[in-house]
């Protein structure tokens, strides 16, 4: 059998610290097992173009695993070719770079290892919040360059205390973030999803529901950005919601880059309307060079905290992505029933216990003006 897996090269930092387990060189620490068995396994992070190993192999590979981090899109037409493929997993969370309605159609199941990263991306996001709300970026530049002027920082430098934070979807990742900001003592806590927490949930976190999303961004300093990337969800925050903001707010998005308009936030944060966007998704992996998103500033040279998409596969994120991975393929060989939070698509399509992302199955209510979700 082969098995292909399309993961981000880690070149001497790979060779160096073998516990980077997603990256080309160390295979998911898959290899010695899959090919013991007799199996063929084929990795590589050559995804773009028909003459790509992607686009090669996946010919005839009855599985394959993926990333989100340096994501092979496996589109309709790819599905078309892949006359032999039976599973895909992703080593992670979040399936979006998979054509779910080609998969169902071509009988493919489709299943990630949630909750692997969920930790890690939550943490992400607090570390985001301070560094933009502290005004961290550019001081740590200031040190690099040899300066040493207090006032150009602290003009723009605030406190976290006393803030409206608040984060679109309140599932695995959503809710974590929220725990964490408890001791913070933010002047209050808001989510907005479209399912409310168990009363118990929320009282746990002192955080109130906004059943509207403008009304909820109007009333927020900062925003965190954590609900699964889907039909009803892309360009969720663009031009005209930015318009409800509140002039100086930030945002932090890791959840993925296409649910924001790029161009639209990058504009808002030229024009000082938002004060600072940070994350570690972009609409496009490995973004470009001249990605707007690379060198965006505020009117004060600041707001960006921008980095690659790292926030989900630190160490300890890896160790469990691997290990759920190899759980996920020794559940397919033995026939055993996977878990069913892990699945996507199933034999019979959708599975509305899946997750997306981190997050539960999120969708915008009806009364908003962005299309629902096929779930």
């Amino acid at each position: 059998m082969k098995v292909l897996a399309i993961l981000y090269k880690g070149h001497d930092a790979a060779r160096d610290e073998p516990r980077l387990l997603g990256t080309v060189e160390n295979k998911l620490g898959i290899e010695e097992w899959l090919t013991s068995q007799g199996h063929e396994l084929i990795v590589s992070d050559d995804k773009e173009g028909a003459g790509s190993d992607f686009h090669n192999h996946i010919k005839d590979a009855e599985i394959l695993i993926t990333t989100p981090f340096h994501p092979g899109y496996l589109t309709k037409e790819l599905f078309a070719e892949a006359k032999h493929l039976k599973l895909c997993v992703t080593a992670g969370v979040g399936s979006d770079h998979i054509d779910l309605n080609a998969a169902i159609e071509h009988g493919v199941q489709v299943l990630e290892v949630s909750g692997s990263n969920v930790v890690s991306v939550a943490e992400h996001v607090v570390m985001s919040i301070l560094l933009l709300v502290r005004n961290f970026v550019p001081a740590h530049e200031m040190i690099e360059r040899g300066d040493w002027q207090v006032s150009d920082i602290a003009r723009n430098a605030y406190d976290l205390e006393g803030k409206v934070v608040g984060t679109i979807g309140a599932g695995r990742i959503g809710y974590r973030v929220l725990q964490r900001l408890l001791p913070f003592q933010t002047k209050e806590l808001l989510y907005y999803d479209y399912a409310p927490l168990p009363e118990e949930a929320a009282k746990a976190v002192n955080a109130r529901r906004v059943e509207d999303l403008k009304e909820f961004v109007s009333q927020c300093d900062i925003v965190t950005v954590n609900c699964p990337l889907h039909e009803g969800t892309k360009g969720l925050i663009n031009e005209e919601l930015l318009k409800s903001f509140k002039k100086g707010a930030w945002i932090v998005n890791t959840a993925r880059g296409a649910i924001v308009d790029k161009d639209a936030v990058a504009a808002a944060l030229k024009s000082g309307h938002i004060n600072g966007y940070a994350g570690d998704v972009w609409n496009v992996q490995p973004a470009p060079k001249d990605h707007p998103w690379r060198t965006m500033k505020n009117p004060l040279g600041a707001g960006n905290g921008m980095v690659p998409h790292y926030s989900g596969t630190t160490l300890d994120a890896q160790a469990r992505y691997a290990a759920g991975t190899k759980t996920i393929i020794e559940n397919y060989f033995s026939g055993k029933d996977q878990e069913a939070q892990n699945i996507i698509v199933g034999k019979k399509g959708y599975e509305t216990k899946a997750s997306k992302n981190g997050a539960e199955l999120w969708s915008p209510p009806k009364t908003q003006t962005v299309n629902n979700p096929k779930n």
